[in-house]
């Protein structure tokens, strides 16, 4: 089965400390094959690692969450969706960050629905499936 839920950075952060719990319950709901995350997410849980106070501990955790979590390369066509959507949000003055533009292009170029706590930014992406697994089920 491909995947089905893109994980954006805040929850892998969330399913890797165990908090909160309802995240890490959802997450134990899926199986490897269901859950993906973007290679953005990955560099930024590299980058939030290697400014970590234990550099070390911290990219093992992530070693053993990307054991959890396949990473998805971007494409083509995930390029293609990151022009519409930046070029649509600029026209509406609604632009999001650079690497929320990337993951959100991912998620909509594949089909899969976009997990985050931050659904504020990723609401103004048209047709775009998101979640929010901290909110309550």
């Amino acid at each position: 089965m491909p995947a089905r839920y893109l994980l954006d950075t805040n929850i892998c952060i969330y399913i890797a400390k165990h908090n909160p719990p309802q995240v890490r319950e959802r997450f134990a709901r899926h199986g490897r094959d269901e859950l993906a995350m973007s290679a953005i997410t990955w560099g930024e849980l590299c980058h939030g690692a290697a400014k970590s106070q234990q550099p070390e501990r911290t990219r093992m955790i992530l070693e053993q969450l990307r054991q959890q979590i396949a990473v998805l390369e971007l494409d083509t066509e995930c390029a293609e969706h990151y022009g519409a959507i930046r070029a649509e949000l600029e026209r509406q003055g609604k632009i999001i960050g650079n690497n929320d533009l990337w993951i959100a292009a991912q998620a909509r170029a594949r089909a899969l629905i976009l997990v985050s706590n931050n659904l504020r930014e990723f609401s103004r992406v048209a047709d775009l499936a998101c979640e929010n697994w901290t909110a309550a089920d």
